[in-house]
């Protein structure tokens, strides 16, 4: 658009790259019109190779582009970039850019790449669940916390895996230019909801392991079965048919959790549902999911999400609330 300068958005990637990490975000900032430009960056321009075999084209290599004049720097992750942090001419190119850059941000394990920059010395940051342990053991200068799905420490976003991505690239659209255009995209894209970055990046199917054994496996069907349920011990080890003493060392050992901690995690997911899908009152919504009172699902979601119902529900309704608005480019949606 005339008189308008488009935000330049550069992704790094490399060889093993996720290629989600890539098209997710990209395809968020493209659809927000021409407010940004996307351009790929790899250690050599030319094809490069994802994890999956996929083909990327980077129209730059490292040595051929300045790191001036990038508004927002976005480094993927992937299986190959335990590789690329060992690439001297990368980690340096990404050092001078995100220096130069407004922000820097990263997808999944894309993180590794950041802190081999020494970009993110005693910030907060998050990436995949499964090499939280990897990164703190080897950044002890970084503070890890892998439960939310984007976590922002100034200039610096960094992300979980694979479609967190685009929850982030969304996040920093709706930063840029509002919560309007940020819903149009997510309804363009056909995402079901733009979730908060406090909220965990783990859902009831994958933060916890799977029963084992038929006792568990029931005490955990009747918890989903009917999430506001009373579910005290005494009740799941009915359904298990075990002690409750018994039960409560099984269930633990199986799935890593305690069983009211994974009651409470199962009542929050289902409440979160019922925010985003429905108009029910907060008051309601508490008492059918087993919170007994608003404020008791208040401290809750303050607990685990930091954000209040209230806030959840305005903020992140599913997408049937955009759908009274345009896309940024004018077009139905």
């Amino acid at each position: 658009m005339e008189g308008v300068t488009s935000r330049r958005v550069v992704f790094v990637v490399f060889d093993g790259f996720q290629p989600l990490d890539l098209t997710g975000p990209h395809e968020v900032f493209h659809s927000a019109g021409d407010d940004y430009v996307c351009e790929v960056v790899a250690p050599r321009a030319g094809p490069v190779r994802s994890v999956s075999g996929l083909l990327v084209h980077a129209g730059h290599g490292v040595a051929d582009l300045g790191p001036a004049g990038i508004d927002t720097l976005v480094v993927v992750g992937g299986r190959g970039v335990d590789r690329a942090r060992q690439d001297e001419a990368l980690v340096s190119w990404v050092a001078a850019a995100a220096t130069r850059a407004r922000r820097v941000a990263s997808v999944c394990s894309g993180v590794f790449l950041l802190a081999a920059a020494g970009l993110l010395d005693g910030r907060r940051v998050t990436t995949h669940w499964a090499r939280e342990e990897q990164l703190a053991r080897e950044h002890p200068e970084v503070r890890v916390d892998c439960e939310p799905i984007f976590v922002r420490d100034g200039p610096v976003w960094t992300s979980a895996g694979v479609t967190a991505g685009m929850d982030l690239a969304l996040a920093l659209v709706e930063d840029d230019l509002g919560r309007d255009v940020a819903h149009a995209v997510a309804r363009r894209l056909v995402l079901f909801l733009r979730r908060p970055g406090g909220q965990s990046q783990f859902s009831v199917a994958l933060w916890s392991r799977q029963p084992a054994t038929d006792p568990v496996r029931a005490a955990v069907t009747a918890i989903h079965a009917d999430p506001g349920a009373r579910h005290d011990i005494a009740g799941l080890a009915a359904h298990a048919g075990l002690s409750p003493r018994h039960l409560q060392r099984r269930f633990t050992a199986e799935l890593g959790v305690p069983p009211a901690a994974y009651v409470e995690r199962v009542r929050v997911e289902a409440a979160q549902r019922a925010l985003t899908e429905g108009d029910e009152p907060v008051e309601a919504i508490a008492r059918r999911y087993g919170f007994t009172t608003a404020e008791t699902l208040r401290r809750t979601f303050h607990r685990r999400l930091g954000i209040a119902p209230s806030d959840y529900r305005a903020r992140f309704r599913s997408t049937a609330e955009a759908a009274h608005h345009v896309s940024p480019k004018g077009e139905p949606v």
